[in-house]
């Protein structure tokens, strides 16, 4: 407690009761609060680094600002961020280990947004899913649109009242689409993966039933490929991502017919930008895909893909100095939309490359599973049925419905 080390959190500022405050949230949900500080604590905590101890921070603190800064209020600081989880110390260790513990003990993989992001009463969920899926501005609104066997689908992973007409254009009318029995589905790695595929061996539990885990599958493809893929539970264990792809697939078609899953977590590519690499020369990654992707060919029917993908993360919230502005949103939809081009036209190298020239100025959230589906789909075209932006001052997050047909 003497020498304060903050855990790595998401840092981003907003307005509460007139004043700025600088909200502290966890990834990887360890410390479930989020936490609001005054946006004065940043020249606070930005001392917080583990080799600087209270009397250390208050010294470079007078040397920075000129001012004094009392034990007192470190101490409080540290006191409110240890509380909490936020700090990188033997308690928040013992924490992090007790809640693994209990979810590797547990037999299947609870429902983490229920209550929190979508209804936990069944009645009510099923409502919520019902309505946005009718949505007037999704399909429903165009009874015109031809809706075609479907092979892939990319769609939202943004929270359902925010992404819903783009959730309804990606699943509406999914169970007609397509007589598939397994649902290979790619999510975003949001708190990191151990290596550079991460599947899940617990079957996920929703509110309206839970849906199991191909363990056949699953099993084959960990055993030809060891070195790139991990059977890693804890990474699943809160990332909504996949989530909230399988709440759909129960609502839509396990309630019809049985359905089992393949859950992915990708993290392979971020760290590929800007080195002048691209996915193809990566041997390891190239030899997943194509295991998988053989794999898949062996069954019975055919699998349909799904990636969970959000595109831009831009504005105050996620680091930027400038406000959100109109202007600044029609630049960012140009700019998603030409990336889409590479994406609907069956490109995977082209929508890495696109991304990682501009140096992942706009932080494309879906990096890593667009490329994992767009290489099994091998150069088939999709269409972009739907583009959206859930902006407010503080930032924005772009978001689409691609679907390939079968």
């Amino acid at each position: 407690m003497e020498y304060p080390k903050l855990r790595p959190v998401e840092a981003f500022p907003i307005e509460l009761h007139g004043r700025q405050v600088l909200c502290l949230r966890d990834p990887a949900h360890v410390a479930e609060a989020v936490l609001c500080v005054p946006l004065a604590a940043v020249n606070i905590l930005r001392y917080f680094d583990g080799t600087r101890s209270v009397i250390d921070i208050q010294a470079e603190y007078a040397r920075q600002n000129g001012a004094i800064l009392f034990r007192e209020q470190v101490e409080k600081l540290i006191a409110m961020l240890d509380e909490h989880y936020f700090l990188d110390n033997d308690r928040r260790a013992r924490h992090e280990k007790a809640l693994e513990e209990a979810f590797r003990r547990a037999g299947t993989r609870a429902a983490f947004l229920a209550d929190k992001s979508y209804p936990a009463e069944p009645s009510k969920l099923r409502q919520m899913l019902d309505q946005f899926l009718d949505h007037p501005h999704g399909p429903a609104g165009q009874p015109g649109h031809v809706q075609a066997p479907l092979r892939a689908v990319i769609a939202p992973h943004i929270d359902y009242m925010r992404g819903e007409v783009g959730y309804a254009w990606a699943y509406r009318g999914l169970l007609e689409r397509t007589d598939a029995e397994t649902f290979v589905i790619f999510g975003t790695a949001h708190a990191g993966t151990t290596k550079p595929f991460a599947a899940c061996a617990k079957n996920f539990e929703t509110p309206l039933g839970t849906v199991p885990t191909d363990e056949t599958l699953l099993q084959h493809l960990q055993d030809r490929c060891p070195d790139v893929l991990a059977v890693d539970d804890i990474a699943h264990r809160t990332e909504h991502s996949i989530e909230l792809q399988v709440v759909l697939l129960q609502h839509l078609v396990g309630a019809v017919r049985p359905i089992r899953i393949l859950p992915i977590l990708c993290d392979a590519l971020h760290t590929r930008i800007g080195h002048g690499k691209r996915p193809s020369d990566d041997p390891e990654v190239q030899r997943f895909l194509e295991i998988l992707r053989d794999l898949l060919e062996t069954q019975e029917r055919p699998a349909c893909l799904i990636a969970g993908v959000d595109l831009a993360h831009m504005g105050p919230r996620f680091g930027d100095a400038d406000p959100i502005t109109p202007g600044l949103l029609r630049w960012i939809e140009d700019r998603d939309r030409q990336m889409l081009d590479r994406v609907v036209s069956g490109d995977p190298d082209g929508f890495f490359s696109f991304v990682s020239h501009e140096g992942d100025r706009r932080r494309i959230c879906g990096l890593s599973p667009t490329y994992a589906l767009l290489h099994l789909m091998r150069g088939r075209t999709g269409e972009l049925l739907h583009y959206g932006q859930a902006a407010d001052p503080q930032g924005v997050v772009t978001f689409c419905s691609v679907t390939f047909p079968a």
